[in-house]
This record gives structure tokens, sequence and C-alpha cells, in this order.
């Protein structure tokens, strides 16, 4: 196996951990045993907790950027775009009732070292400004830039509640009812 495949298995199996768990749940020896190698395998490709922490939060922002990029390009009106964001949040429930990486993460946030707080923190700030344009070019009238922004902030602890209550049911059914209640009531385009 080599180093690049190593590495990249390392990261699936740490996104997954953290997904279902957090990140305090990160353990190298037992990532190590999940890759099948040495735990100073791990470390050599992530000399420490928060390396590996910061890399998957960055890879999460980055693969994040590239899907938002082609919502953007792919789809034209607000709602279509709102609805396909919303289903990758609704992917992660169906991916074994896991959450949003980084939403998870931030609920950890005064036990993440500065490095993966700050890729955390790239990451909402990544979606609030996505949401914020995306609501700004559908809007029939031109409105405050604050106030788009935080209707923007609102739409996205929003949709993370939806996750968390339906991880809580362990039913993805009440992550769509929330996220159609949303819909109906203008919440959301």
């Amino acid at each position: 196996m080599s180093a690049i495949d190593t590495r990249e298995k390392i990261m699936a199996a740490a996104r997954k951990t953290v997904q279902a768990h957090g990140y305090n749940a990160l353990s190298f020896r037992d990532l190590a045993a999940e890759v099948g190698i040495k735990s100073a395998s791990v470390h050599y490709h992530f000399p420490t907790k928060g390396d590996l922490g910061a890399a998957l939060a960055r890879r999460y922002t980055e693969d994040g950027i590239a899907y938002l990029s082609n919502l953007m390009e792919t789809h034209k009106d607000a709602r279509t775009r709102v609805k396909k964001y919303t289903e990758i949040f609704r992917a992660a429930l169906v991916d074994d009732n896991r959450m949003c990486l980084c939403g998870i993460m931030s609920a950890e946030h005064h036990d993440l070292p500065p490095e993966v707080r700050a890729e955390v923190n790239r990451f909402n700030d990544v979606n609030v400004d996505w949401l914020t344009e995306v609501l700004t070019q559908g809007a029939a009238e031109a409105k405050p830039k604050k106030a788009v922004r935080r209707q923007a902030m609102s739409i996205f602890a929003a949709i993370g509640g939806a996750q968390l209550m339906a991880r809580g049911h362990g039913d993805v059914t009440v992550y769509d009812e929330i996220i159609d209640s949303y819909r109906h009531a203008g919440f959301t385009p």
C-alpha cells in the first residue's frame, strides 16, 4: 500500500469516526487497527491528533466548496439550490445516522486544538457566505446585506439543528419534515 493510499484510508476512517462520535472519539490506535497498520504509521502521516482533525476539516471544506460551486453553476434558482444544499446534510444521516463533520466538531469547539477550530470556522463561514449569495441572487428586491447574512446564518443553524434532531430520533424522516416545514413557512426558498 502506497503512502498516499494509507493516508487516504486513515482520512476515510477518521472521517467516519468523527461524523459518528465526534472529534474526541478519534484514537490513533483505533484508526490503525481499522486501517490495518501500526499506530506509528498514523503518526507518520499525522504527527498529532490536531493535524489529523485539521486535515479532515480542510478536506471536508474543500469538498464542500466544490459541491457548492457546482450547485451555483448547474442550478439557477434559489429554491433548487437550497433544496440540493439540504440534501448533502440529509446524506450524512442516511449514511449510518452520521452528522456533518464540521457540525459535530463545532459542538466540541472548546476541546478542539486551534488549527482544527480554524478549519471548522472556515467551513461555517463558507456555508454562510454561499447561502448569503444564494439569497441575494434569488431576492425579488434588494435587502440590506447584513439582513441577508443574518438570514443565511439562521438557515445554516436551522439545517444543523434539523440534522441533530433527526439523529437523536434515529429517523431521517424527522429531518425531511423539518426541512419541508422551513420551506412551507417561507424561512428558506
